[in-house]
């Protein structure tokens, strides 16, 4: 069943809404997960899917949380965005199609991704101790 705009409306905060429902962006160096150091999981803010993992973020400095790799869920799907006069590629929740931020080919060695991504469009899972 998929989720009518009234709906997410609801269900998200207006800033969780602009950003993952209508492709807005955060403003840099403001997102509360920028500078998690937690060991866990970062899921869809949306529908709960595990996008990325702790093991894969880094600090780029570019004032987004960022992270290597997509977490082995393989949750993120890619789109060729075009706006604001810039050649991009957008990443989405495969699943509900939430708007994450972008991916550039940036990043560390071993995958050189640089998945920019806004705060508000995860929730943070820590991992629990054993």
């Amino acid at each position: 069943m998929k989720t009518s705009e009234q709906q997410w409306k609801e269900k998200l905060s207006d800033e969780e809404f602009r950003v993952c429902r209508q492709k807005g962006t955060e403003r840099p160096f403001t997102g509360e997960l920028l500078n998690n150091k937690d060991t866990g999981e970062y899921t869809c803010t949306c529908c709960g899917n595990v996008l990325f993992t702790s093991e894969d973020k880094f600090d780029s400095g570019c004032g987004w949380p960022s992270f290597s790799a997509q977490s082995q869920h393989q949750n993120v799907e890619y789109h060729r965005d075009t706006s604001h006069g810039m050649i991009r590629t957008e990443i989405v929740c495969k699943h509900c199609d939430a708007h994450l931020g972008h991916v550039f080919p940036d990043g560390p060695k071993p995958t050189g991704q640089r998945y920019c991504v806004n705060s508000v469009s995860m929730k943070f899972r820590a991992k629990e101790d054993n």
